[in-house]
């Protein structure tokens, strides 16, 4: 069943179901809190605005999730941003309740390229499999295993 979003469509609805996911997919990238709530508001403001039906629930999630990825890619772009550093992602997981074992983890998961990041992410995070991640991300299914491979060989080295 097509899904699109229209005025009569209770947008409240659709904000809390998939909040969630985006803060996560762009704090990964912004690594703090003040420009990932922006960039998540972006994220809805585009949903509001994008025209086309979405299949079912998943595609639209799909595309929330690249949406997301593509903006805050963007984003980083910036020349003022490229002076940024894991300093504002420690200071921010700082004021969250957040072991030290996965403030490890997490900062090791922040510091991959965004290639590997991505697919960590919506790997562990969102639970999907190399073969729904390579159809969200529209890269070939072996891409997104070698992705996943070389990420864990990274992380295996970063956190011993």
């Amino acid at each position: 069943m097509a899904e699109k979003i229209t005025e009569q469509q209770d947008i409240n609805t659709l904000y809390e179901k998939y909040v969630d996911t985006v803060y996560r997919i762009c704090f990964s990238y912004m690594k703090n809190k003040t420009d990932t709530e922006d960039a998540v508001q972006e994220t809805f403001l585009k949903l509001l605005q994008h025209k086309q039906t979405f299949e079912n629930s998943e595609h639209m999630k799909a595309w929330l999730i690249v949406t997301a990825s593509n903006h805050c890619k963007n984003i980083l772009k910036h020349w003022w941003q490229k002076r940024q550093n894991i300093e504002k992602c420690e200071s921010e997981c700082e004021r969250e309740d957040i072991c030290s074992q996965e403030k490890e983890t997490l900062n090791a998961v922040l510091q991959l390229p965004d290639k590997y990041k991505t697919v960590v992410y919506l790997y562990y995070y969102e639970g999907y499999d190399s073969n729904e991640i390579a159809e969200i991300l529209e890269k070939p299914a072996s891409t997104i295993r070698s992705y996943l491979y070389k990420a864990r060989k990274i992380l295996k080295k970063t956190l011993k």
